[in-house]
């Protein structure tokens, strides 16, 4: 996984940035913890300010585009974490528990070493429903199907709340679904680096699919068959934030 996240998140701070509309609900949950670990904390999106973080994240490369001023880092990984038991008020897992090879562990190591968890994930079901896949790049789905969904980590960690989050139409952090009423930003490669859903599909696939989405889009097929989602101001994409 380190050396994956070494090789597709190349370039990945410019696609993915901070939305406020899920910043703030990812703050409040922390509630009022002081001392914060973020797991799997990649270039720091979401870190809250005013808080005392500690980082933890795997991948040189990812380290290499935390900004300055970001919190300090620690090389390592979620299953493993190197901190006492009880050492943080809280423990912070944004999109990321979905990439960890034993992610009961990891879950187990976040509860070991804090008393309130904090986690967004998705719903692998509904991600596996988004046009995009189903329509385009369907092997996605044997993917996201090996990954763990937020139900299954709401029920692992005896989860306090599981609030849904929506992706605005506008959202600006790129994370796969971002574009779900902009589709032509698919076609851009740059833009399908930044989603790590793709980055680890078939590049055959993908491109047959984006091949075809042009061609959809030259069309006005894809405007026919989607035009409920024009008007729409956000769409449930499946992603949770799950407190414990």
């Amino acid at each position: 996984m380190t050396a994956r996240y070494d090789e597709i998140g190349v370039g990945y701070a410019q696609g993915r940035r901070t939305d406020p509309r899920w910043f703030e609900p990812v703050v409040s949950a922390l509630g009022s913890a002081v001392s914060v670990l973020d797991v799997g904390s990649g270039t720091g999106s979401y870190e809250p300010p005013a808080r005392d973080v500690v980082a933890v994240e795997p991948s040189a490369e990812m380290i290499r585009q935390r900004p300055a001023g970001a919190a300090p880092v620690v090389r390592a990984v979620a299953e493993a974490l190197p901190f006492p038991s009880g050492r943080f008020d809280a423990a912070l897992a944004v999109l990321t528990v979905h990439h960890w090879p034993d992610w009961r562990a990891g879950l187990a190591e976040l509860r070991r070493v804090s008393s309130r968890q904090v986690v967004l994930a998705y719903d692998t079901a509904l991600h596996s429903e988004f046009w995009f896949v189903r329509e385009y790049v369907p092997e996605v789905a044997a993917l996201e199907a090996s990954r763990p969904s937020a139900p299954e980590i709401a029920e692992f960690l005896g989860a306090a709340s599981v609030r849904p989050l929506p992706v605005p139409w506008d959202f600006t952090d790129g994370v796969f679904p971002a574009y779900w009423r902009r589709p032509e930003a698919y076609l851009d490669p740059a833009v399908r680096r930044s989603c790590s859903a793709l980055a680890q599909t078939s590049p055959e696939a993908v491109s047959r699919g984006v091949a075809r989405l042009r061609d959809d889009l030259a069309s006005g097929r894809w405007r026919e068959n989607h035009a409920e989602l024009l008007d729409l101001p956000e769409w449930d994409a499946g992603f949770r934030l799950i407190v414990a």
